[in-house]
């Protein structure tokens, strides 16, 4: 301390000059990272990061441009995923507790027993609903959205020669969805170019989708998909 290594930032409560300013803030008020904001931290699909840090606390008393939620600490995963399910928009919820099962930081069984309660059927709904087959955040929301209007949608369904589509919705369409890095290299893009000419060879139409599109336009793309469908069962 003495030569300025760490400094005391609340009763027995030390850090380095360096640490992350957030993780600063929240140890002065004997808090940690919660809800979407420790799920951010851990790398689990956050659909829109929060305009303030949600923390969690033992004591529950506010702090200053945050969000507290009180809870036991240090948290475990599944103490994350329960606090996002409570917290956020179904959709932001589902894409992190479905990340955190395939991940294979929470088991399913374990985060179903969180929610007993009658009050909380919504929620377990919801829980119903983590398919950990999931391939991105991306497939998830677009499943997500599908689901809502009431579009059955499988999930990497084997097409001969190509491989796995992302998804079909009522068993006609295909729906492929592209990240930011999809063409990271001109063999990425070949193969993508193979796998939708196989898809048009195989007889199964397919619309790409991005996450943009997605978080910007979600009426937008259920409507894409449903005029789609709408042309090819004429067309049939």
């Amino acid at each position: 301390m003495a030569a300025g290594s760490v400094q005391r930032i609340a009763r027995g409560v030390y850090a380095h000059p360096q640490a992350d300013p957030v993780l600063i803030h929240a140890a002065r008020h004997h808090a940690v990272l919660g809800c979407v904001s420790a799920a951010s931290a851990a790398g689990l699909w956050v659909v829109r990061r929060p305009d303030r840090t949600h923390l969690a606390a033992s004591h529950g008393r506010p702090v200053p441009g945050c969000i507290v939620h009180r809870s036991r600490i240090p948290l475990t995963p599944l103490d994350i995923v329960c606090q996002s399910l409570r917290c956020l928009a179904p959709l932001e919820g589902l894409a992190i507790a479905e990340s955190a099962v395939k991940n294979g930081l929470i088991q399913l069984p374990a985060l179903r027993e969180r929610f007993p309660a009658v009050r909380e059927k919504g929620l377990r709904d919801l829980v119903a609903r983590i398919r950990p087959q999931s391939g991105s955040i991306i497939e998830t929301m677009a499943r997500y959205l599908l689901e809502e209007a009431g579009h059955t949608v499988e999930l990497q369904v084997r097409i001969p020669g190509m491989g796995h589509l992302d998804l079909l919705v009522d068993g006609l369409l295909g729906v492929e969805t592209d990240g930011y890095a999809h063409h990271s290299s001109r063999e990425a893009y070949r193969e993508d170019r193979r796998r939708w000419n196989v898809t048009v060879v195989q007889g199964v139409p397919t619309l790409r989708v991005t996450f943009e599109m997605l978080i910007n336009e979600p009426d937008g793309f259920v409507r894409m998909v449903q005029r789609a469908l709408a042309t090819y069962r004429t067309a049939q």
